[in-house]
């Protein structure tokens, strides 16, 4: 019998690995006599003579070393670039591998703590200094801006009015409430003097390339990391209809009403700073997908088909809507497979990616967990309730991660479910519902041993799922 538990967790080490920042950077950037290649996007090497690297995310660290890494490859044979700049990183992940040529004036920034997915004070600081070099660049600087999921978070400047402790009582209160991305990144770029479009009005010439990692599905630009170098097709009036869904109310800081219901400042009257002229409006810097849920999920794929299972992959284009109702539907889908026909069908896989919400309980009763330990749970919760036998549950295994290695405000990556993890959960007594409802799903796979823990990966594109049925 195969080691379902050990393949589902190589299929989905795969997907990750083939999204990590460092190994992107270095299949898609090349320098030579001609041109700067940056993705999809050529600049003419005799337009700039020095690089500004900025960025912010997850991923943003491991996609500045894979940058340098490449950059100085292809310098061994053509004269040297200066690189500098400054890009905001979660705790951990700011330190440059021994070996590399690292500049001086390029600094990594550990500007929030590990595991904890909001904007501090020094994301702030760290944002005012990426503000710095970008107002600073000259017009023979080329300024690269390496973008990830988490850069909402990395990437934060508040609006005149509001504090930093007003602007983390409405990102609560919209991810507790179950908001999606999509929902809450109108509401964080209108109060945000950086997101929205804010980081490429800073720039006052030049040329500027955004190189993204997507961890918003179906690659929205606009909304990934809240699109600090997009032009923002939302409204203050978007941004007030989703309050008007989640706090109902007005429960949150009045100052962040009086903010959204302002009278809107013309763009054309809009002044970055006394002495520095703003940028055209109409200037659309380029920018190019690197990497995104879609190319782990293909990767994935390739890897349990090497493994000899017959493979359905699908990553998924919009917000998916709460976990538990997508951990229910995998749960059937793999019951679907263990139930065919095994002459016809003796080793099936299911690969899906997507980004699920979590409606949280109230804070008395709430434990600890993520997105992707309670969709394994509710999916348990199925499995439990279509009455398998002790054969059927050996041959079956439901795992899902975050590609980032961060499940919620916890340590693991996400969570499988399989015979053995059933046998213990049945050994101890535990049944799913009250985790569910507590949203602790992280004690109660700590206690049935399924907990799936990788640390920080060096990527982000939301969650990759794997389901297997074996003989």
């Amino acid at each position: 019998m195969r080691d379902l538990c050990r393949d589902s967790q190589a299929i989905f080490q795969a997907g990750v690995d083939a999204v990590r920042g460092e190994t992107l950077m270095r299949d898609c950037v090349h320098l030579d006599r001609q041109q700067l290649t940056l993705g999809e996007i050529c600049v003419p090497r005799g337009s700039f003579d020095r690089i500004v690297l900025i960025g912010a995310g997850k991923a943003s660290g491991a996609m500045a070393v894979g940058f340098v890494e490449r950059i100085r490859d292809c310098e061994r044979e053509l004269d040297a670039i200066e690189i500098v700049g400054h890009v905001n990183v979660p705790e951990g992940c700011d330190r440059v591998p021994g070996g590399i040529d690292w500049p001086d004036e390029l600094t990594l920034c550990a500007a929030r703590p590990a595991g904890v997915n909001e904007p501090t004070e020094e994301s702030i600081r760290g944002t005012d200094r990426i503000l710095e070099w970008v107002r600073g660049a000259g017009p023979r600087d080329l300024v690269v801006m390496l973008l990830s999921g988490g850069g909402s978070a990395l990437l934060c400047r508040p609006v005149a009015g509001i504090t930093l402790a007003e602007k983390l009582a409405v990102i609560q209160r919209l991810s507790g409430g179950g908001a999606n991305i999509a929902e809450l990144n109108t509401v964080r770029k209108h109060l945000s003097d950086v997101k929205g479009g804010g980081l490429a009005r800073a720039r006052c010439g030049g040329g500027m390339v955004t190189m993204v990692l997507s961890d918003v599905l179906g690659d929205p630009l606009d909304l990934i990391a809240s699109g600090p170098t997009v032009k923002d097709p939302s409204t203050r009036e978007d941004a007030l209809a989703v309050l008007a869904r989640f706090d109902p109310e007005r429960r949150l800081p009045k100052s962040v009403y009086a903010v959204l219901e302002a009278d809107a400042v013309p763009e054309a009257d809009v002044v970055l700073e006394a002495d520095v002229a703003p940028a055209p409006r109409e200037t659309e810097y380029p920018i190019t997908v690197v990497g995104n849920n879609a190319v782990a999920v293909d990767a994935a794929g390739i890897v349990a088909e090497s493994l000899g299972y017959n493979h359905v992959m699908q990553s998924a284009r919009d917000s998916e809507g709460p976990a538990e109702e997508v951990g229910v539907h995998l749960a059937d889908m793999t019951l679907g497979m263990l139930r065919r026909d095994q002459s016809l069908h003796r080793q099936d896989a299911l690969i899906t990616g997507g980004e699920p919400v979590v409606q949280l309980a109230d804070a008395s009763i709430r434990g600890k967990g993520g997105r992707n330990q309670q969709l394994v749970l509710a999916a348990y919760q199925r499995l439990l309730a279509s009455g398998l036998s002790d054969a059927e549950w050996g041959r079956l295994v439901i795992l899902s991660g975050g590609s980032d290695g961060e499940d919620g405000p916890t340590d693991a990556a996400g969570a499988y479910v399989d015979g053995a993890v059933h046998r213990r959960a049945m050994e101890l007594g535990l049944s799913p519902d009250g985790f569910l409802k507590r949203n602790d799903a992280y004690r109660f796979f700590e206690q049935t041993g399924g907990l799936l823990v990788t640390g920080p990966t060096g990527t982000n594109v939301c969650d990759v799922r794997v389901a297997l049925v074996g003989e």
